[in-house]
């Protein structure tokens, strides 16, 4: 057993300096997208749980907690609630508000949106944030091939698309910076 104990030590010895932990990516969130997530904290940390904790706390004076749905449910969606707010806190403090309203330039970059032609037509799309990604009104995430395709690139430019299902050709027609909403 020491012997166990000696290699984990020569190893720890031997190995080389822990570098510094990797700072975490980029969460660039539109102005809206911002308030979106604190109004959904907010509304987690002083409505929902002090509600399911006042279920909790009458479910549980009622006696056998094995067999009490209102308990056993309420435990659960605490835990739900309490991992929802941990990661809206970390998502919210690692964003980078962008406001990109009224910004004039035909250049993509994030917050733009672009009309771009197809080969199966012509599509609207909204470079936004990750937590406001929303493919039915157009909104890609910034991080997606969609998004990195078009950036940098300008009104009349083609660029190219490469998918899993092959490589697709985009024109760019228009760029316009609107308000996210």
């Amino acid at each position: 057993m020491s012997k166990a104990f000696t290699r984990e030590s020569e190893v720890e010895e031997d190995a080389p300096e822990a570098e510094e932990p990797a700072t975490p990516p980029k969460n660039y969130i539109s102005p809206a997208g911002y308030a979106r997530l604190k109004t959904e904290l907010k509304q987690l940390v002083e409505v929902d749980r002090p509600e399911v904790v006042r279920t909790v706390s009458w479910a549980a004076k009622n006696g056998d907690r094995s067999e009490n749905g209102d308990y056993l449910y309420g435990k659960k969606r605490l835990r739900e609630i309490d991992r929802r707010v941990r990661f809206l806190i970390k998502r919210l403090e690692a964003a980078e508000v962008v406001d990109t309203a009224g910004r004039d330039t035909d250049q993509v970059f994030f917050g733009a949106t672009a009309r771009i032609k197809s080969k199966n037509g012509e599509k609207i799309i909204t470079i936004a944030g990750v937590d406001e990604t929303d493919t039915a009104k157009g909104r890609v995430s910034w991080i997606s091939p969609f998004a990195k395709a078009l950036l940098k690139a300008r009104e009349g430019d083609r660029v190219t698309l490469r998918t899993p299902g092959g490589v697709e050709e985009l024109e760019i027609l228009e760029v316009r910076y609107d308000p996210i909403d």
